[in-house]
């Protein structure tokens, strides 16, 4: 199983930041507000709040809205080279202008131009900015004739960008479907928003980027759509999802039963395996709870040797959870 269960796709990244967009007014970049999630952050306008639905900020009663992502660090050099991205023009983006651009926080390039959507002509701005360890992309969108999104003012605003050397564990766990009542001392490794996490035990002096020799254990926890809707199919849809399960090899299943799990119907799946990139020994455990409509799938998988310890604080995580 990967370390990250969230991969970066420059093109797509583009596509989605022209979905959505944004402006806002002169302020300091002390005075930076990051939306829930988000290492990069910024000053908003006056009436501009941070948006529920992605991330960045909305004014919806004037359409006009700032959409943030990030990218990998190394990602800026790529992005600089290409020019005009097809991305921008395939979203039917008429381009103005390309220039660079020198923030306080890093350096960048901006993309101006326009865009007409359900028959209203709109501004937009997209800029592309290296940020400490990070690239971001900021998206901004803005109704032409409106005069409170002026250019200069929209400059201003792109000039108090700020970024954060984290996003605390409490607020990306937010941002998922469920709840995490007991980590067990488990870290939290990585949050697909909506979806899933990766929690992983480690020693406390591991620092911020274990290397995969420190990780004792590690979790998956995803909420998913679909599941058996009766039990009689549970234990097929459990050996289905369980074979489907990356980075293992030589699987000898020595459990596979139905089991509640926080009240709900579930199933379970334990497993000894080697991981397949060192043929270390492995122990793996799923569960699946099943909901109407939807399941939620745990994937556990520990050192062998570590596996009396690991197994009791992976259930207790297990038991801890519950739907938002």
């Amino acid at each position: 199983m990967t370390n990250t269960i969230k991969t970066h796709c420059i093109s797509a990244a583009f596509a989605v930041l022209l979905a959505v967009s944004a402006f806002a007014v002169p302020a300091h970049a002390a005075d930076a507000i990051f939306p829930t999630g988000s290492r990069v952050g910024l000053v908003p306008p006056g009436d501009m709040t941070p948006s529920k639905t992605f991330e960045g900020f909305a004014d919806p009663q004037k359409s006009a809205a700032i959409l943030i992502s990030t990218l990998p660090a190394e990602a800026y050099g790529s992005l600089e080279k290409t020019g005009i991205p097809d991305a921008l023009l395939k979203q039917g983006f008429t381009i103005d202008k390309r220039e660079p651009i020198e923030l306080k926080s890093g350096k960048g390039f901006l993309i101006t131009g326009t865009e007409v959507a359900d028959k209203t002509r709109f501004r937009k701005w997209l800029l592309v900015a290296a940020l400490d360890d990070v690239t971001a992309l900021i998206s901004v969108q803005a109704p032409e004739d409106d005069a409170t999104y002026s250019d200069k003012a929209l400059r201003a605003v792109l000039a108090t960008i700020a970024v954060r050397a984290n996003v605390p564990d409490a607020e990306r766990l937010g941002l998922l479907p469920f709840t995490i009542g007991d980590l067990a001392g488990f870290r939290v490794s990585d949050v697909l928003p909506g979806r899933a996490v990766i929690l992983i035990d480690v020693p406390g002096d591991a620092g911020k980027d274990p290397s995969a020799a420190d990780v004792k254990a590690r979790l998956m926890i995803a909420a998913l759509n679909g599941g058996p809707a009766e039990p009689s199919d549970w234990a097929n849809f459990a050996r289905v999802i369980f074979g489907s399960v990356a980075g293992i090899k030589e699987v000898r299943v020595q459990m596979s039963e139905p089991l509640r799990i926080g009240g709900q119907p579930g199933y379970q799946t334990i497993a000894k395996a080697k991981d397949a990139a060192t043929d270390a020994d492995v122990m793996v455990a799923q569960w699946l709870r099943f909901g109407s409509g939807s399941h939620v799938q745990m994937l556990g998988i520990s050192r062998a040797d570590a596996w009396s310890e690991e197994f009791s604080r992976l259930r207790a995580i297990r038991d801890s959870i519950d739907q938002r």
